[in-house]
């Protein structure tokens, strides 16, 4: 299953309820994240900010860089699709391209268009409701 998270949720990740469980999917190879040049640049400067431990962020970028269990794409469609916050149509953007089937996120302004062409945008709570990995 192809996924891309949105920020928010990454993040949030770190702190851990149902991010967390999010993450650990793709941890265990359960799900692919889907990731572009500008959703990866935004997780590490949000990761940065947040003065993360050092070994934890180099753990991430080694998984990122071995491309463990990720789709990526340099090259993404020019949407215009979230009308009231286009940064967040690079989430989109990035899951047209590699024709992922959801996109979660907590973020109202996306969570509003709630579907685009076959692309669903869900909650993570929502997500894992539908997922309900098996033990």
């Amino acid at each position: 299953m192809n996924v891309v998270v949105d920020t928010n949720v990454f993040v949030s990740s770190f702190f851990g309820g149902k991010p967390r469980e999010i993450i650990r999917l793709w941890q265990n190879q359960r799900m692919t994240l889907c990731l572009s040049k500008d959703i990866l640049e935004e997780y590490m400067e949000v990761l940065r900010r947040l003065e993360l431990d050092k070994d934890i962020l180099s753990e991430l970028m080694e998984l990122f860089a071995r491309g463990f269990n990720i789709l990526f794409t340099r090259k993404t469609p020019s949407l215009r699709v979230v009308k009231n916050d286009p940064d967040d149509d690079k989430f989109i953007e990035c899951a047209a391209a590699l024709k992922a089937e959801f996109i979660i996120t907590g973020d109202k302004e996306l969570l509003s268009v709630r579907n685009y062409n076959e692309i669903c945008i869900i909650t993570p709570a929502d997500f894992l409701e539908l997922f309900k990995p098996s033990s």
